[in-house]
């Protein structure tokens, strides 16, 4: 298997810093937060990019405000104050950030675009989140709006926009058309990427900054590799 490449700080993919908030594009090996692999989260590597950059001593403030899943890639933001993370937070919660998706399937979705509405099961012991049609007890309603964007070889290139925020949602709701996500044993794909991870990758996001109040698009370019190569 081919080794993932993870995010240090000095090669650290910056795509947005000012003094409240830093857009990092996250690799297929990063952990956004802590977890009992004990591996070093993103949220570290970021304060020692700081730290080293801005010659600070002592040490550095960094908020998570939210979180992509181990094997996407992505913009992920953080709060470099504590002014900043309350508002992240709120905007997050919200929804009042615009998150955009690319995704690579290999069966072609039945329409064109589409809204998905799924009530969603997690079960924390698999960490997986079940997709059904109707509600079901301890379920979430989830939506998403897809939209095939070009057609590849053997794959399809999906956009994605949330209109709610649950636990492994698009991975959930694409499986449950029959159409897993490159890569995604979890979610019914038959056979892991050579990195470990899977082609969802989070491409976009548009918000008002919590403290500036302008508008702000961030873009993240696509992981290096032959397919998502097809798709720019």
């Amino acid at each position: 298997m081919q080794k993932k490449e993870v995010s240090t700080p000095q090669n650290l993919q910056v795509l947005y810093e000012d003094n409240h908030i830093i857009a990092i594009n996250k690799r297929v090996g990063d952990i956004v937060q802590g977890d009992k692999t004990g591996d070093a989260p993103l949220s570290d590597i970021v304060k020692a990019y700081i730290k080293e950059k801005y010659n600070k001593p002592g040490n550095v403030y960094l908020g998570v405000a939210h979180r992509l899943d181990r094997p996407t890639t992505g913009i992920v933001v953080f709060a470099k104050t504590s002014k900043a993370l309350p508002r992240l937070n709120k905007l997050f919660a919200e929804k009042d950030a615009k998150k955009t998706y690319w995704a690579v399937v290999k069966q072609q979705p039945k329409k064109n675009n589409e809204t998905l509405v799924h009530y969603l099961k997690r079960n924390t012991k698999q960490n997986k989140s079940y997709a059904n049609i109707k509600e079901v007890p301890d379920s979430k309603k989830a939506i998403l709006d897809y939209t095939i964007l070009k057609k590849l070889d053997n794959y399809y290139l999906l956009e994605i926009n949330l209109q709610t925020g649950r636990h492994h949602q698009i991975r959930s709701q694409l499986s449950g058309i029959g159409c897993p996500i490159k890569g995604d044993l979890k979610y019914g794909f038959n056979r892991s990427n050579t990195d470990g991870g899977i082609h969802l990758h989070a491409r976009k996001l548009s918000f008002i900054h919590p403290v500036k109040k302008e508008p702000l698009e961030i873009t993240a370019p696509l992981p290096k590799d032959p397919i998502w190569d097809a798709c720019s």
